[in-house]
């Protein structure tokens, strides 16, 4: 039996940007459309009781931002759509990176008063590291902007790839008129609103050309030279070369106007690929054979690339997100997490729309589905319906920040060693026991995130806790290639050892030098800065 038909409607694609890009209301907008939700929470007016859908959490509502990534469906031309929307705040890219290997592409905002920017650099090398396919969306394009054909050429510069306009906009700022659709050669005129749907907008084919030149006059003009100059300059679409990641479509409009975003929707239908086959350790004899999993084959198989904690307050669970590599998914099945070789008993399966959860009836490859559950499941871990493969390429980057944990309230022992152990599971941040005792170190990529963890602490662990500064500056994971060597190791640096929360052996560092030194005087010592789930170690050693 193969599941091929339902694979093919799936499409799986995560959002990414630089902060203030607009890709939240983008996000709100998609859903909207494809009918989702009935009324998009406005973005800008956090303090109103209305906030946007895909922010859940309370410090997000404070500050206005995304911190964690959220997890949407939606139905829309009989397709499947699974919506990953990730937080653009550089301090939580880590987030971000595991959240691009669960996806098949991704949907790039551009703010265009500003162009490429830095975290949208940083998220693009992860996409090209992946040859995942890249959907471009020009945002912003009623405010004053840059000159569409330098932001097509910054983009094509950045991405390393070519762009293909899909459509091309008339006029910009006070003046901006509208979008010319390549695909359907017809002009949608602009109308700013955010109530508006895609049906209330004009539509004037491009064949009336005398009406368009008088109504749009000098921008018409201007819109028509320079979209000649681009598409001139641009390859004609070429679908294998888009799914390879070699050129990516571009589109312009105005998320925050509901304009130009439909155009956005039918690509992802259209252009976008259905789940792809992913690669698998499958374990023969004990030893590990490399086998690709096709989306459609009969035996259910999926990866947890996200664990969250409490997104329910009342009720204090979590949440295994887990992107589904092949079979079918339908309730009450026996599944296996193969890190342990424990059958899984969630008590509820779910899909998602942000904070709303519904049960899950059927599921397939490419759609992401929601265990709830109390323990036993970390990132990384492949769940199979008993076929003992592990699935590779979740990311932990090494902390380049370091905090001392100090509880104010001694009693809270207990609450806080949940907590970390929770919050640590759930990748929100790196959570290092030292082996000589003493208290708990908190690594992170970012500030932003220390001061998160430190709110949830105490809003979801009731645990009042100090963040002071160590002397440690950055960790490697080690690996040695003899029990004996890594003892010898161990010995000699006591108070450098530390496990983290999957229980992998660390060494702390000081400085750069540390590390040098270290493996100056144990040359069979290897340091990773990565690591991959399940202690499979990831990129150079050094």
């Amino acid at each position: 039996m193969t599941y091929a038909n339902e694979t093919r409607r799936r499409r799986t694609f995560a959002i990414i940007s630089h902060p203030d890009a607009g890709k939240t209301t983008l996000t709100e907008k998609l859903l909207l459309f494809s009918g989702a939700i009935q009324i998009a929470g406005s973005v800008k007016a956090r303090k109103a009781s209305r906030h946007a859908t895909s922010d859940w959490m309370e410090i997000e509502k404070q500050r206005g931002i995304s911190v964690a990534s959220s997890v949407m469906q939606m139905l829309y031309r009989d397709h499947v759509i699974n919506l990953l929307d990730t937080p653009g705040h550089k301090d939580f890219s880590e987030d971000t990176y595991r959240v691009l290997t669960a996806v098949d592409s991704a949907l790039m905002v551009i703010d265009a008063a500003n162009g490429v920017e830095a975290q949208t650099r940083r998220l693009i090398e992860v996409c090209r590291q992946r040859d995942t396919p890249i959907i471009t969306f020009v945002n912003k394009m009623d405010r004053e902007v840059r000159d569409p054909l330098d932001i097509l050429d910054e983009v094509e510069r950045e991405l390393g790839m070519p762009c293909v306009p899909m459509t091309w906009p008339v006029g910009q700022g006070k003046s901006f008129g509208g979008i010319v659709n390549l695909r359907t050669q017809a002009m949608t005129v602009f109308d700013s609103g955010s109530e508006r749907l895609p049906q209330d907008f004009e539509t004037i084919p491009l064949t009336e050309q005398a009406q368009l030149a008088e109504r749009f006059g000098l921008e018409w003009q201007a819109a028509m030279d320079s979209m000649e100059l681009a598409t001139g300059a641009s390859p004609t679409f070429d679908e294998a070369a888009f799914l390879a990641g070699k050129q990516t479509p571009v589109f312009f409009g105005s998320g925050v106007n509901n304009f130009g975003v439909m155009e956005v929707l039918d690509a992802l239908v259209d252009l976008a690929p259905a789940p792809k086959p992913r690669t698998s350790n499958l374990i023969v004899n004990k030893q590990p054979v490399v086998k690709e999993i096709q989306p459609e084959d009969s035996a259910f198989s999926g990866v947890v690339f996200k664990v969250q904690a409490n997104m329910d307050a009342n009720h204090r669970d979590r949440i295994a997100f887990v992107r589904m590599a092949s079979g079918k998914y339908t309730p009450g099945m026996k599944l296996k997490v193969q890190r342990t070789a424990k059958e899984l008993r969630p008590t509820s399966v779910v899909t998602f729309l942000s904070q709303r959860r519904e049960a899950v009836d059927e599921a397939y490859a490419g759609d992401i589905i929601g265990f709830t559950t109390h323990g036993g499941v970390q990132l990384g871990d492949t769940i199979t319906d008993g076929a003992n493969l592990q699935f590779t390429g979740l990311p932990f980057f090494a902390p380049e920040l370091f905090m001392t944990v100090i509880l104010k309230n001694p009693l809270r022992t207990k609450q806080l060693q949940t907590g970390l152990d929770q919050l640590g599971e759930e990748g929100a941040i790196q959570v290092f026991k030292p082996e000589i005792g003493g208290p708990m170190l908190l690594g992170a990529v970012g500030q932003l995130q220390f001061e998160v963890v430190q709110h949830r602490l105490k809003a979801e662990y009731d645990c009042d806790v100090r963040l002071e500064g160590c002397q440690y500056t950055g960790a490697r994971w080690i690996t040695a290639d003899t029990p004996a060597e890594l003892r010898e190791f161990t010995n000699a640096y006591p108070q450098r050892m530390s496990l983290d929360a999957a229980g992998t052996l660390a060494y702390l560092c000081t400085s750069p030098y540390d590390v040098r030194l270290a493996q100056e005087r144990f040359p069979k010592i290897h340091f990773h800065p990565l690591r991959e789930h399940a202690g499979l170690s990831l990129g150079s050693a050094n």
